[in-house]
């Protein structure tokens, strides 16, 4: 048997399952896990739950160790890190005009790669950019191309209602919205009302529309019960419908 223990790497990112490896871990501590390439540092979001092996579809990657003082230190530095790339790159894609706007950056915690996360409309050549990055910080480059849900959700900020934002605050992973959602709630269907600061529908007309969902065909159960097949197809409720009185049996003698 194994014991699996849920790591996030971020605030309302993806909660992955390593192998605790023997480690007593709990909620909240800060560790080191085997990522692909490399090391990388997170914080235990689920308790170790223990495992059959033979029903692993999958290898799965170990927590390397609880993190100290000299790790923490570490992750400090390769936070200044990342806002000198941020700073660098920007200088970099106004030089060669690229049509791409940098949103985040991300280095690995042994430093052996810095993930830069851009939007664009367009496709965009950056293969000088990569070789100037490259050789400004020595490390192995990659760049990855994120949608305007990605976008807001790093970025963080106010949603309409004034709380944070969802994508940002909570939410692991973005579900479908539909247009129908909104349709179930009767909301008026004004993009300015019911999208997000990311153009997209908003993520919370999928909250409570199970809710209304549920309420519709309860009324539209009652409107048929109503309608009814019991009452002779009057359209009233078989409770008002009038019962005719039985006959006066002193009139058969009559």
């Amino acid at each position: 048997m194994i014991y699996l223990t849920g790591v996030r790497f971020r605030r309302a990112s993806k909660v992955y399952d390593f192998d605790a490896n023997g480690l007593d871990l709990k909620i909240g501590n800060t560790v080191i896990v085997e990522v692909e390439k490399g090391l990388g540092i997170g914080v235990v979001s689920k308790p170790p739950r223990e495992v059959d092996p033979v029903v692993m579809q999958r290898h799965v990657r170990k927590v390397v160790r609880k993190a100290d003082a000299v790790d923490m230190e570490r992750n400090v530095f390769n936070t200044e890190r990342e806002r000198e790339a941020m700073r660098l790159c920007r200088e970099k894609i106004a030089k060669y005009k690229l049509p791409m706007r940098l949103i985040r950056v991300e280095y690995m915690f042994d430093s052996s790669k810095a993930v830069f996360y851009f939007t664009s409309e367009n496709r965009v050549d950056f293969r000088e950019l990569v070789k100037d990055l490259a050789s400004g910080f020595h490390t192995r480059i990659e760049m990855r191309q994120v949608g305007v849900r990605d976008e807001a959700k790093m970025l963080g900020g106010l949603g309409p209602c004034g709380r944070e934002l969802c994508c940002s605050g909570f939410l692991s992973s973005f579900e479908p919205v539909t247009i129908k959602m909104a349709k179930d709630q009767n909301l008026a269907l004004n993009p300015a009302k019911i999208s997000g600061i990311c153009g997209r529908l908003m993520c919370c007309l999928s909250y409570e529309h199970a809710m209304y969902k549920e309420e519709k065909r309860l009324k539209v159960k009652d409107k048929d019960s109503v309608g009814g097949h019991n009452c002779g197809g009057c359209g009233k409720h078989p409770a008002l419908v009038e019962t005719p009185l039985p006959a006066n049996t002193s009139d058969k003698g009559a």
